[in-house]
């Protein structure tokens, strides 16, 4: 049933990744993925006459090291980077909230002289010149976890799922499940930029014209205790609130803390990324209803395999999308069964 968690099994060195069914099939000793989406053309860097793979340095710069699944995707880095003879490494602020932590390394970074960086942030405009500044010196530049068509400085590539197809399609899910009937509603946002505006727009895009009220909408600041602070005021303002959709599985993961501290067990609780944590354990124990699984190590083999291409002088530029699923009780323990393709590990065996 769960096609999508088998796709790290290495088979025979002729197969590659069939991701237009699913993140399924098989890997092959050379990943492929599918044709990329053109970015805007003023988000598109040329890709010119690097020295190749082999040997490259490339930093791996997450937004924060709180989050474990930024360290999924770096786990996924790191695996497809062995197969290939490349160094990586990790650098990133231990806090999401620490912009200007994230600036500093990234200059850090740039002034080392590696020959590429894989970056995810909270905030494009502030890594914007930055990011021009490591592409007019000669480095790859590849944007992982997004889907951002105009990044405000020109990249060479950009890896991850279609947000807002995601969360619309996990708005769809709530619909069917609650069969059509008024629902009040409460959003927890993630802090103010392009990752929260469109997971939080593909939602709305779903309900919007249906019987789903929402009644408020706040910063769940895209960790647990932003969650849960959150969820208290908005549960407490609104106790009539019957479904809170977050902008990732940490914030729903405090929603779910802050419904147990008030009773509330009535709750309709939706995440958005597939944490192995927050989102599939919480599903399993019965604490949240649904997340909208991202595969994010399966994204980070990807992520690598583009880089590796750029360097190689062979992409031709743009976006790869990588796929999602939603995730509820009747599959999560399928998901959980298949611990080698999580990370971190379940907390025990399914």
């Amino acid at each position: 049933m769960n096609v999508m968690r088998n796709a790290t099994k290495i088979l025979a060195a002729g197969l590659a990744l069939a991701i237009g069914l699913a993140v399924g099939a098989a890997w092959a000793q050379e990943l492929s993925y599918p044709a990329p989406k053109p970015l805007q053309a003023s988000a598109q860097a040329p890709i010119k006459s690097f020295k190749g793979p082999k040997g490259a340095h490339i930093a791996y710069m997450p937004p924060a090291t709180e989050f474990n699944y930024y360290i999924a995707i770096g786990e996924g880095i790191k695996k497809e980077a062995a197969k290939r003879g490349i160094d990586t490494f990790l650098l990133a602020p231990q806090s999401g909230a620490d912009i200007n932590g994230q600036m500093g390394m990234l200059q850090d970074v740039i002034t080392r002289g590696v020959d590429a960086i894989i970056l995810s942030t909270h905030d494009e405009h502030a890594a914007a010149p930055l990011v021009k500044r490591a592409v007019d010196a000669g480095i790859a530049v590849v944007i992982v976890n997004s889907d951002i068509p105009d990044f405000p400085a020109p990249v060479h590539a950009v890896v991850g799922y279609s947000q807002r197809k995601g969360t619309h399609k996990l708005g769809e899910y709530a619909l069917k499940l609650t069969d059509g009937k008024p629902m009040i509603v409460g959003i927890l946002e993630g802090q103010p930029g392009y990752h929260s505006t469109e997971r939080v727009g593909g939602f709305l895009d779903a309900i919007k014209g249906s019987n789903f009220k929402v009644v408020a909408s706040l910063d769940g600041k895209w960790n647990v205790e932003g969650g849960n602070a959150a969820a208290m005021d908005m549960l407490q303002a609104h106790p009539d609130i019957q479904l809170i959709f977050a902008a990732n599985d940490y914030e729903i993961m405090g929603a779910a803390q802050a419904a147990k501290a008030l009773g509330r067990t009535d709750l309709l609780l939706f995440g958005n990324d597939g944490d192995t944590g927050a989102g599939l354990e919480q599903i399993a124990a019965g604490n949240v209803t649904a997340t909208v699984d991202t595969t994010p190590f399966v994204m980070g083999q990807i992520a690598l395999a583009i880089t590796a291409d750029i360097l190689a002088n062979k992409y031709p530029g743009g976006w790869v999308e990588t796929p999602t699923q939603i995730v509820d009780k009747n599959n999560v323990i399928d998901i959980l069964r298949h611990p080698e393709t999580l990370y971190p590990k379940p907390s025990k065996a399914y």
